[in-house]
């Protein structure tokens, strides 16, 4: 269920919700963009009864940095924002809650997907992907730097067509990565900006592919982005 944060307000008093999730991306420092999607979670969360879950999302390994991990916990301490599950410190986060701790979780899932004749593999650069016929090609997905894609339905965006699921470096995508986390916790409630529309579309998919009733039946509520001034 994909609707508007702004138009669910009036109708959290009735849902009830068990968890949502605060789950940024640590390949820079905390912006303005991630503290409002903070705060409406968080808010969101009290009116539902939903727990919050801190979830970061690191599979992006040589864009991430210490720094900006703490920045996380940074911020959220000084918002006051509370999180009644995952890591609370830096040291809990690198010990047992990084994604890299849940690799065989996307492992699993690439499996399933392969065995069922879901993928194919791309040699293809981000540059000349457009021109992309390598489901044409059958490419070996054991082949080292090959990303592996997915076979998608033409009722998908263009933006999110034949989405990868693995990276050239051998990690699980974003996609793929977001879809297993999230139906590995339970999270029912998802809150993310509307730049990430295609993308929660191509992440239902997947998971209705994979068979993860519990992340298609979710609820995904969109709010609008925080844009600099023109002045």
């Amino acid at each position: 269920h994909q609707q508007s944060a702004e138009t669910q307000q009036s109708l959290m008093k009735e849902q009830r919700f068990n968890r949502t999730r605060i789950a940024p991306t640590p390949s820079g420092f905390i912006h303005l963009g991630n503290v409002f999607s903070f705060a409406l979670t968080a808010s969101l969360a009290r009116k539902t009864g939903a727990s919050i879950l801190l979830r970061i999302d690191d599979l992006d390994q040589p864009r991430i940095q210490p720094q900006y991990v703490q920045d996380i916990f940074d911020t959220l301490h000084f918002l006051d924002i509370p999180w009644g599950e995952g890591p609370k410190n830096y040291d809990e986060y690198k010990n047992k809650f990084s994604q890299l701790h849940r690799m065989p979780l996307y492992e699993k899932a690439l499996k399933q997907l392969r065995e069922n004749g879901k993928l194919f593999a791309c040699s293809c650069s981000r540059t000349n992907r457009e021109a992309c016929t390598c489901h044409e090609k059958n490419l070996s997905l054991d082949e080292p730097n090959n990303a592996w894609r997915i076979y998608t339905s033409p009722d998908l965006p263009e933006s999110v067509q034949e989405f990868i699921v693995k990276k050239k470096d051998g990690f699980p995508s974003y996609q793929l990565g977001c879809v297993v986390d999230d139906h590995h916790f339970g999270v029912d409630l998802i809150i993310r900006g509307v730049d990430l529309l295609d993308s929660s579309k191509a992440q239902v998919y997947l998971a209705s592919v994979l068979g993860y009733t519990s992340f298609v039946n979710s609820t995904i509520m969109y709010h609008q982005l925080l844009m600099e001034s023109a002045n």
